[in-house]
């Protein structure tokens, strides 16, 4: 294999690779040179999976030998969003794009392109085709999320001789911590291939299925102090019922919905009717709760989490179910008083009844001024990239630690200042956080890898840098400390870069927030006796003599 070009192009068609996605390419091909039949690459989420996995899939076609690759999503909308990323991919060696060298298919039918060098295909449509079966197009559109658990037995595949075994001789499979369970994972299996699994949430049986052959390993921590991500507060909403449940007294009348229908009816309750927090929304929805969240959001949104802005920043909603997100659009539209096209319902049924197409609401939620809401439940909670996303609101609980990470993701991606501008009003805005609204609790429990590194956001930087001065090196002070100057070093000019780097003994602030991430880092240091890990610490900030630097 040729030495890997990690920078490359000009003007706007300029490449190049980060440092993570420079280790993940080079790691994966000493792994297949060793031959080893699978891989693990797990990357933060927006820190460039898939635009990694096509640097190494065209070295693996232009130079490797690799005949053919299947890569692997679970709903269709991320197949196209696949499909346009290998077609923009402009190649390192030669002036070709990657669609006009190589033959790439989105299949999107039961018929293979025996031509086509790179397949993208949904997991569940595979399943069928190997099963010989069709596949109803919002099947392929829909979440494979969850589905797994629902087989304990399942129909196994045999052999299908107009798919043989052999079809492809490398299979990338997307949100790798979801397809190695049961039913999917019999489609990994069935292809004679080399396996590599891209993730940002893998879990102990992930590291199994792939034979603890992690080649890289890159968290939102150090995507942060790197600038790939951005970090985010969290802003808690409580109500009474989401808290504690309620009681309704007996003689009230309450209305009814059928849900397959949608019709309406009244009931007067014969006795009292208590329910519990878990039950609202779902089985129980109160107008009141949401209500008062939403009216939070529109009075409170500019004070206390983007004070210099003038529009709502686009923002996310993960509501519980299809009708729970009815409600909140129809309750949101009413508050904000903005009209129809202020707050939208992004869901598989959006398109039901004459309404716009899932993926057009998408398009213009990531590209347009309007909506400026949108509400889903999991259409867009995993891989969407929507980067101008600044607040992620949870009006649902979520009990999967991967899928809440993944949900939280859709709020990391970095997004440049002329896209950001392009949705938003004003001058000179940047996205350099986001706000996580936490209205039902699921930020205070154990269920995320990753917390926000500043959690001491009213301690002004140079009281931070004046303790650690004095021989403070807690995880939070520096955490902190790691966070601001990843956001500094979005913001510095060019002079105070290198007044940093003069202060610093040659380092820059991306520099300086990497080496307290790295030192802050559990696995780095939980084999270390406790006094080399405390003096690792130190050693990340020594570059700290006095606060003179921030």
């Amino acid at each position: 294999m040729p030495q890997l070009v990690t920078e490359w192009g000009s003007g706007g068609a300029h490449y190049s690779l980060w440092p993570a996605q420079i280790s993940a390419i080079t790691n994966l091909e000493k792994s297949l040179a060793a031959n080893k039949p699978k891989a693990l690459i797990q990357m933060a989420t927006g820190s460039g999976k898939t635009f990694t996995s096509i640097g190494f899939i065209y070295r693996l076609i232009k130079f490797g030998g690799a005949r053919r690759v299947l890569f692997l999503v679970d709903r269709g909308n991320l197949a196209r969003q696949t499909k346009k990323e290998f077609d923009a991919y402009a190649s390192p060696y030669n002036n070709y794009k990657f669609g006009e060298e190589y033959i790439v298919q989105h299949l999107q039918s039961n018929q293979l392109d025996t031509s086509a060098r790179v397949v993208i295909c949904t997991i569940q449509r595979m399943f069928s085709m190997l099963k010989g079966r069709e596949l109803a197009d919002e099947a392929d559109e829909e979440s494979t999320e969850k589905i797994e658990t629902l087989f304990k037995d399942p129909e196994p595949i045999g052999y299908n001789p107009a798919i043989p075994i052999e079809s492809f001789d490398i299979v990338v499979t997307d949100e790798a911590h979801r397809s190695i369970y049961n039913l999917w994972r019999q489609v990994l299996e069935y292809f004679d291939a080399y396996l590599i699994g891209l993730t940002a949430t893998p879990n102990k049986q992930t590291f199994g299925f792939f034979n603890q052959n992690l080649v890289m390993e890159y968290g939102h921590a150090q995507a942060v102090a790197d600038g790939v991500n951005v970090n985010y507060d969290v802003y808690r909403i409580k109500t009474e019922v989401s808290e504690q449940g309620a009681k309704v007294d007996k003689g009230f009348w309450l209305e009814t919905q059928d849900k397959a229908t949608r019709r309406k009816t009244a009931w007067q309750l014969d006795d009292d009717f208590e329910y519990q927090p878990e039950e609202l929304d779902r089985a129980v929805q109160t107008p009141d709760q949401i209500r008062t969240v939403v009216r939070t959001l529109r009075d409170r949104w500019q004070a206390d989490m983007f004070p210099a802005r003038t529009e709502l920043p686009k923002t996310l909603i993960f509501a519980k179910d299809d009708n729970h997100a009815e409600k909140i659009v129809e309750i949101l539209r009413e508050e904000f008083g903005r009209g129809n096209e202020f707050a939208q319902k992004i869901t598989y049924r959006s398109a039901q009844g004459g309404g716009t197409s899932p993926e057009q609401l998408i398009k213009d939620f990531r590209t347009g001024y309007y909506p400026r809401v949108a509400v889903t439940v999991d259409m867009i909670a995993t891989g969407t990239d929507i980067k101008p996303v600044e607040i992620v609101v949870f009006m649902r609980s979520v009990k999967s630690r991967s899928f809440f990470e993944q949900m939280k993701g859709r709020g990391v991606r970095v997004c440049n200042p002329t896209d950001l501008a392009a949705v938003n009003p004003g001058e000179h805005i940047k996205k350099d956080h986001f706000v996580i609204v936490d209205c039902v609790g699921v930020c205070e429990r154990d269920k995320t890898d990753s917390r926000p590194m500043d959690t001491k956001k009213s301690v002004p930087l140079d009281k931070l840098l004046q303790a650690v001065s004095l021989g403070n090196v807690e995880d939070e002070v520096l955490s902190s400390i790691a966070a601001r100057l990843a956001r500094l070093d979005k913001d510095a000019s060019d002079a105070d870069r290198a007044k940093v780097v003069e202060l610093s003994g040659g380092k820059t602030l991306r520099d300086l927030a990497r080496g307290i991430v790295d030192a802050l880092n559990i696995d780095a240091t939980q084999d270390m006796p406790p006094a080399e890990a405390d003096q690792r610490l130190r050693d990340a900030t020594m570059a700290f003599p006095h606060a003179s630097i921030a």
